[in-house]
């Protein structure tokens, strides 16, 4: 039977100085990769830059104490994005706190009820067919900052449809200025991690972000910045109690079940990639209850939804992370790094952050995954297409539930064939 009881306090007991080292500078590093990161998914979930590192900070500390996994780094990710920008939009940042709160409350029961088996038998053509429509979900809402747009500011598109809309009303509008900028940082980010020896070390987002802002502010390009367009606060996290009304609990539980389902499956996912490269097991219901606080503090001190991240676990695990005190230097450096360079994130250019995200699309899109099944039974096929296609032009929540459908009944018509 799995114990429910964080790994942190497992591996204090073999812990050593030498480890210690290894752990800070992993943390350092990852601290430095998960900036932009957190910036650039705060700003594609609809909400200010400063949210995102709030909930690297909040959440990335609370999981990585009370989580089951020995390296698992956690955040905000790409995956939220969609929903979150949904949820702000049609309820407002009282509604999105609200539901967070549900989807951690939701995710603590599901640990405490041990849960974390079962999550295990979503089926792999229906995460794949969800995380590559949620892949395009982002690429597509970048579009308007990539190409530097001037679009009408009374119109919110939410929907993949509105935003393709959109882009092509006020394609005439296109920045030549922010193209350039976009191009070579998305450049950087496909050349940067070629290069040989220490340089690849460097984050590429992080470059990235600097030649941007080198860009448009040494060069004086007409680019539009964070600072034109959010207020950008340096301020520690404050804590915040949403107004509970039963009407919101309403508007806003499937988007909490949306959220808890999706953080389930995205944690487990990064605590298998990290298990195999470190030759750990990871504990599930422990790190469900993780999620939950996590969700749940990240909500009460200004953050919106996270989970593990496997970009940012694998960094941290090749960079000589081992134990979870590496995903709690990576919350306190970036709470450093916010109070002492928070302000000068203004300078950053949308056009690159845009670029960082459709790198970050590109990655989690899983086109190999994507190839292999569609090479695969016409079931598979059918159930990843499905899943696939109501991701991008429907809703996620619709696109688990139909998808589940599909699967289970080619499962029961395969299982009658056989019989």
């Amino acid at each position: 039977m799995e114990k429910l009881k964080p790994k942190l306090f497992s591996v204090m007991k073999t812990y050593t100085k030498e480890q210690f080292i290894k752990d800070v500078i992993a943390g350092v590093i990852v601290a430095i990769i998960a900036l932009p990161l957190s910036i650039a998914l705060a700003l594609a979930s609809g909400v200010t830059p400063e949210k995102g590192i709030y909930t690297a900070i909040i959440a990335g500390f609370l999981i990585s104490f009370f989580g089951g996994s020995r390296v698992q780094i956690s955040g905000p990710t790409a995956a939220f994005a969609t929903i979150v920008a949904g949820i702000v939009a049609k309820n407002g940042m009282d509604g999105l706190i609200v539901a967070t709160i549900l989807a951690g409350i939701i995710l603590i029961l599901m640990g405490l009820l041990k849960f974390g088996s079962l999550i295990k038998f979503i089926p792999y053509t229906i995460t794949t067919g969800f995380t590559a429509g949620i892949a395009i979900t982002i690429v597509v809402g970048q579009i308007k900052s990539f190409l530097g747009l001037t679009t009408d500011p009374s119109v919110n598109a939410i929907e993949t449809v509105e935003k393709i809309e959109e882009v092509i009303r006020h394609i005439g509008t296109i920045n030549w200025s922010a193209v350039l900028v976009g191009v070579v940082c998305l450049a950087i980010l496909i050349i940067w991690p070629m290069l040989p020896g220490f340089l690849k070390k460097i984050p590429g987002s992080l470059i990235a972000v600097f030649v941007g802002i080198f860009m448009v502010s040494g060069l004086n390009m007409n680019v539009k910045t964070i600072g034109e367009l959010y207020t950008i606060t340096s301020d520690l996290p404050k804590f915040q109690i949403p107004s509970f009304s039963f009407e919101t609990v309403r508007n806003v539980l499937p988007d909490a079940f949306t959220i808890a389902i999706l953080a389930a499956i995205e944690s487990l996912l990064s605590c298998v990639v990290a298990d195999s490269m470190v030759n750990s097991r990871h504990r599930s219901n422990m790190e469900f209850v993780a999620q939950g606080i996590g969700n749940v503090g990240s909500a009460l001190l200004g953050g919106i939804p996270a989970t593990g991240a496997i970009a940012r676990t694998a960094a941290n695990v090749k960079n000589g992370g081992r134990t979870p005190i590496a995903g709690i230097v990576h919350a306190v450096v970036l709470l450093l790094v916010m109070m002492l360079l928070g302000k000068y994130a203004v300078y950053i250019p949308m056009a690159a952050l845009s670029a960082v995200l459709v790198s970050v699309a590109w990655n989690m899109a899983g086109i190999p995954a994507v190839k292999a099944l569609l090479k695969g039974q016409k079931s598979d096929i059918c159930v990843l297409l499905v899943t696939f296609l109501i991701t991008v032009f429907v809703d996620l929540t619709v696109a688990i539930e139909i998808g589940l459908g599909f699967a289970a009944f080619f499962f029961i018509k395969k299982m009658i064939d056989v019989s």
